[in-house]
């Protein structure tokens, strides 16, 4: 038996308030059809079991060239115009197949092995405790401005070993540039993402030409001399793959540490339990990107009709995996999928660093610097909290808190 479609658009990000929270939103398509087809022409998948499933295949595309005509592709040429296939994360490992994603992410991925990552844990720490120094003696601050920003933007810029750069515009810029991961329906942002791209392209440049002249033990001089095989970047890959690392490097986890607090903060018994319990950290970094994923949603494209749920998907087209939906599916994590529970025993189940060939490469760096953030912070301010409103950055897809004002006296 087939099911049907609903005449009525049940998933509209642009609604008032979805940004803010989009679970209800999630809740209604899964309820109503769970393999859903946009009135723009793209699908969206959002039940735990066909998202693992769509992430995990090896016989999908992340390429836009294998899409279809279809009104979503329509858009994007009409907002992008000819220019769509010139943004920074075109040339990226996340936006390339096999053989060209597997050559990429094996010259990038030396640098992320699990002892590599751990040789990290002083210096972060490092960081972090001069971070709640500051934060303790303001008494009041913005946690994202404070904490959440600035501590992944410091590693990942150390471990490039990125010459001094003006963190605030790169900040500015990637804001910009991840928009193209969402629906875009106005020209002038279109414009402003193209732009931003350029510009953040042309720091990358700076970067690997600063690098060239300046090498040391770092990550960005073994992506200039990786080799494999005889096979090395060129300079137009070597700066997709560093801004790729830049951007997601904070992107992401600023979403994590904001929204990890802010639902903690939300849920005040949860907070007591990981003060009182601190071994309970690791656990709880994961119910945390359960429960509030920092990407909400992946995209795959199909290279040859796929059928799920007894509806039938044609080749070339976008299908949405709702990572963010997939994440309180009450059909796996059960009837208290919308709690948060930091001892939930199957939390690191989550789909929010994706799954299969594209899975997050910076997933360790990510929860070792949550654990050690939200335990030095936890340990650090008994009396920590809310002090103002919450505004929410905006985004469809790398969703999270843009203003996190806080006390911690």
């Amino acid at each position: 038996m087939t099911e049907t479609q609903p005449s009525q658009p049940l998933f509209d990000p642009f609604a008032p308030g979805f940004t803010d929270d989009p679970y209800p939103q999630y809740a209604a398509v899964r309820a109503g059809a769970p393999v859903y087809q946009h009135a723009m022409g793209f699908w969206m998948i959002t039940r735990y079991q066909e998202v693992s499933w769509l992430l995990r295949s090896s016989g999908l595309s992340v390429e836009d060239r294998n899409l279809a005509d279809s009104p979503l592709q329509q858009l994007r040429e009409a907002v992008y115009g000819d220019q769509a296939d010139q943004l920074v994360n075109g040339l990226s490992m996340l936006d390339r197949d096999p053989p060209d994603h597997t050559r990429l992410r094996k010259l990038v991925s030396k640098a992320f092995t699990p002892r590599a990552i751990q040789s990290l844990r002083p210096r972060i720490t490092e960081l972090v405790d001069g971070m709640l120094d500051a934060m303790a003696a303001a008494g009041r601050v913005d946690l994202v401005d404070a904490l959440a920003f600035p501590l992944p933007f410091a590693v990942i810029a150390e471990m490039l070993g990125t010459p001094p750069a003006d963190h605030e515009r790169i900040r500015e810029l990637s804001g910009t540039v991840v928009r193209s991961l969402e629906p875009v329906a106005d020209p002038e942002l279109a414009a402003a993402i193209m732009a931003a791209s350029d510009e953040l392209a042309g720091i990358g440049a700076e970067m690997v030409a600063w690098k060239r002249d300046n090498p040391a033990d770092d990550l960005l001089t073994a992506l200039i001399h990786a080799e494999d095989g005889g096979d090395v970047l060129d300079d137009d890959e070597l700066v997709a793959q560093i801004l790729l690392l830049y951007i997601a490097g904070h992107e992401t986890t600023v979403n994590l540490i904001a929204g990890g607090t802010l639902a903690l903060l939300r849920h005040p018994d949860q907070l007591t339990r990981l003060r009182e319990d601190p071994g309970l950290v690791a656990n709880a970094v994961e119910e945390l990107l359960r429960y509030d994923s920092p990407v909400q949603a992946s995209r795959r494209i199909t290279l040859e009709p796929i059928t799920l749920r007894d509806i039938k998907i044609p080749a070339g087209a976008f299908v949405m995996a709702s990572l963010g939906s997939a994440n309180r599916d009450q059909d796996f994590w059960g009837p208290d999928a919308d709690e948060l529970r930091l001892d939930r025993e199957n939390a690191r189940q989550h789909v929010s660093f994706g799954g299969g060939p594209h899975h997050c490469l910076g997933a360790s760096l990510a929860r070792l610097e949550a654990c050690i953030a939200f335990e030095r912070v936890t340990a650090r301010f008994p009396g920590l909290a809310l002090d103002g409103d919450v505004v929410w950055n905006g985004r469809i897809n790398l969703r999270g808190p843009e203003h996190l004002p806080v006390a911690v006296n």
